[in-house]
């Protein structure tokens, strides 16, 4: 089987439990580190499929790699490569669909919730064991900027702090959210908070302080590893064996 692409866009924000899952179902890797200067490939048949994931940067940055990874994500989606993207990469996956990256009108940081748009699609992606009708689902945040949903896809996320939580076309999937989270990645990221809330008084309801976060880590990740389990299973189901 050919492998996986994940794309890193710094060093800290790593495949996680995306990696573990893979493994787990004995699929191939290949990191491309664009943290480290690793070149994008021009062309997705290499692989079975193309993971991107988070990053500090924004999709509107003039980083020359930006460019040629909206490219790469639009040459999959026309050979049928499934995609899947992390908050960075679900915005990357937008902006290479037709669709845009803006401010959200609140960061949001930390454990969060997330609530099905209820349609066939979602269904397909989520499953009925998920959730019931209304019940929100558990994820975890760390974002400023939001996508829109591209003209052909359909949104299955969302939430009161930001609208577009994740969308699908077809095999594709881009989250806002991240599902990927492991314990030691959240204690890290925690180092950068005081960065992140910079001029942030008081705290919005959004944003939630290091201790909270690592505190109801033991609480949460089952339920968003369920999540997070769902959602790859549905996407490793498409890639290309």
């Amino acid at each position: 089987m050919k492998p996986v692409a994940i794309f890193r866009h710094t060093a800290f924000e790593g495949a996680a439990y995306f990696a573990t899952f893979l493994e787990a179902h004995s699929i191939p890797i290949e990191l491309i580190a664009i943290d480290r200067g690793d070149h994008v490939p021009l062309c997705p048949e290499a692989f079975s499929g193309l993971c991107f994931m988070g990053g500090p940067m924004s999709v509107n940055d003039p980083l020359p790699w930006i460019a040629d990874e909206c490219a790469l994500i639009r040459a999959a989606v026309a050979q049928g490569i499934p995609v899947i993207g992390h908050c960075l990469g679900g915005q990357l996956m937008s902006k290479a669909l037709g669709g845009v990256i803006t401010c959200n009108h609140v960061k949001e940081i930390g454990w969060s919730t997330a609530r099905i748009d209820h349609s066939a699609v979602a269904e397909h992606w989520l499953g009925s064991e998920i959730t019931s009708p209304g019940e929100d689902l558990t994820v975890f945040q760390w974002h400023g900027e939001t996508f829109s949903i591209p003209p052909e896809a359909t949104r299955i996320l969302s939430n009161g702090f930001c609208a577009s939580q994740a969308f699908v076309q077809g095999p594709h999937l881009a989250m806002q959210c991240h599902v990927e989270m492991t314990p030691e990645m959240i204690a890290r990221w925690c180092k950068d908070w005081p960065k992140e809330v910079s001029g942030l008084s008081p705290l919005p309801a959004s944003v939630q302080t290091p201790e909270q976060m690592q505190q109801e880590t033991v609480t949460h990740l089952n339920a968003m590893r369920q999540l997070a389990d769902r959602l790859y299973s549905v996407w490793i189901d498409g890639l290309q064996r």
